[in-house]
This record gives C-alpha cells, sequence and structure tokens, in this order.
C-alpha cells in the first residue's frame, strides 16, 4: 500500500508538473503577446519593415542553392535547406513576422475576449501585415531592378519563385494553413526551448518548406520578385498573397491558437 501511495504520489505530481508546465507556458507566450500589442504602432510598423526586408533571405538562400545544384530526386530537399535562414534572421533577432504574431496576439484576445482586445488584435496584424509586406515589396523590387547579385543567383530565385505559380486561390488557402499553424508551434516552443531556438525554428520552418506550405511573407517576396521581373501579373501576386494571408491566419490564429488556450482553460490559465 505504501509503494502504491508513493507510486501514485509521484504520478500526480508528475501530472501537476506537466500542467503548470503547459500553464506556465501559455502565460509566458501570452504576456508576450500583451506586451506587443502595446507598442507603439512606429515601433511595430519599422519592426514589420526590418521583418520584411531580412525575410527574404529565404529566398536568396534557396535561389543560391538552386543556382548552384544539379537536377536529381534529393534537390527538392537541399533546396529547402535554404528556406527557414530568413526566419531564424527575423525571430531570433525580435523582428515583426506576421505569422508569429498569429499566435502571440491572438492569446490575450481567447483569454479574455472584449471589443478592445480584438481592435488590439486587428491593429497589430494590419500594422505588422502591411509593413512586412513593403519590406518585401522592397527587397523584391530591389533584386529586379537594380541588379542585386548576379544573373546566376537571380535565375536561381526567379525559380524557386515561380513555385507559387502550382496553386490557384484555393489551394493556396489549403496549404496555407498548415504553414499558419507550424509557424504559430515556433512561437509556442520559443519560451521553452531558448538555448535551442536556433534548432526549433529551423527544424520546423524546414518542415513547411518541404511540406510545399504556402508561408504569406515568403510567398509575397516571391509574388512580388516575379511581378517586377515581369513574370506574372498585379492580379496573380495578389491572387496569392491573400489567400495564403487568410489561409496562415485560420492556421495560426484559428487552429493553433483555440487549442492552446483550450488545453489550459480550464486549469485557471
Amino acid at each position: 500500500m505504501a509503494d502504491t501511495e508513493r507510486d501514485g504520489g509521484e504520478t500526480g505530481s508528475v501530472e501537476d508538473l506537466k500542467a503548470a508546465n503547459a500553464i506556465e507556458l501559455h502565460r509566458a507566450v501570452r504576456e508576450e503577446g500583451e506586451a506587443e500589442l502595446e507598442r507603439p504602432a512606429g515601433s511595430l510598423f519599422w519592426s514589420g519593415l526590418a521583418g520584411g526586408l531580412a525575410i527574404n533571405a529565404s529566398l536568396v538562400a534557396e535561389g543560391a542553392i538552386a543556382a548552384h545544384s544539379a537536377p536529381g530526386p534529393a534537390r527538392p530537399l537541399i533546396l529547402a535547406m535554404g528556406y527557414p535562414i530568413g526566419f531564424v534572421i527575423v525571430i531570433l533577432g525580435r523582428m515583426q513576422l506576421f505569422t508569429e504574431s498569429t499566435v502571440t496576439a491572438m492569446l490575450p484576445l481567447v483569454n479574455r475576449p472584449t471589443w478592445d482586445a480584438a481592435g488590439r488584435t486587428a491593429r497589430l496584424w494590419g500594422i505588422v501585415l502591411i509593413a512586412n509586406l513593403i519590406g518585401t515589396a522592397l527587397a523584391a523590387g530591389a533584386f529586379a531592378g537594380l541588379a542585386l547579385g548576379d544573373d546566376t543567383l537571380r535565375a536561381g530565385m526567379l525559380e524557386v519563385a515561380g513555385k507559387i505559380t502550382d496553386h490557384d486561390a484555393i489551394g493556396t488557402f489549403v496549404n496555407a494553413v498548415p504553414a499558419g499553424f507550424l509557424i504559430a508551434i515556433v512561437a509556442w516552443t520559443l519560451p521553452n526551448a531558448r538555448e535551442q531556438a536556433f534548432f526549433v525554428v529551423f527544424g520546423i520552418v524546414y518542415v513547411v518548406a518541404i511540406g510545399g506550405f504556402s508561408h504569406s511573407v515568403v510567398g509575397s517576396s516571391e509574388a512580388f520578385l516575379l511581378l517586377f521581373s515581369g513574370k506574372i501579373a498585379a492580379g496573380q501576386a495578389f491572387a496569392f498573397i491573400v489567400p495564403a494571408v487568410l489561409g496562415n491566419l485560420f492556421g495560426g490564429a484559428g487552429l493553433f491558437a483555440l487549442l492552446a488556450h483550450a488545453q489550459v482553460r480550464e486549469e485557471g490559465a
């Protein structure tokens, strides 16, 4: 009996610890979101602009690999290794990224749903998304019009960017949902993995790449590059960007944030 009670006590302690960890993680991500919601609009905009510019490192890295790799069955897996580079720079550099903010800004809203909270969340998303898109457009315009890099690099970047034309609007939305879900997991995981942050970001974003999922911000860089290079029309560019934004929101703020909150809601998170 003593052993049973001791085992039961240990089991209970472990379960309590697991619950506490989940609640503390929820609180950490929520408090980060609350801090972001309180930031001045100018701070959010400039951070989002920096994030939009820096995320282009993903396209540059993939383009460079494409330009210097031979065709073969493993080539897509090799190209995808360049995709996480921009995310590592932006996320570890603490710049604003729209898809990361879907979960951090959503948790305060679902924790205390009010019209004021909804307005603050929409404000954050709007400022960061616009700033991200301006950043990706500026960078894409520089590569298309100012001859940044060499012809081989630009050809590789155009090859990589061309994949966004594989899906119509509905297909883009569907493929953007898992991307939003996975990038939200990055934001959720980092408070518990600061020492392994590089590997967490790289590994999860690599899955987004090899899965062929649609990310609105990196995808906007690809869309703008194709647009400014004369490969697609403006309507085609935004026919990708808009469904990708909506799919990322549904996957990050809709699915993941609500599930993350539901797991601790009854435990007083």
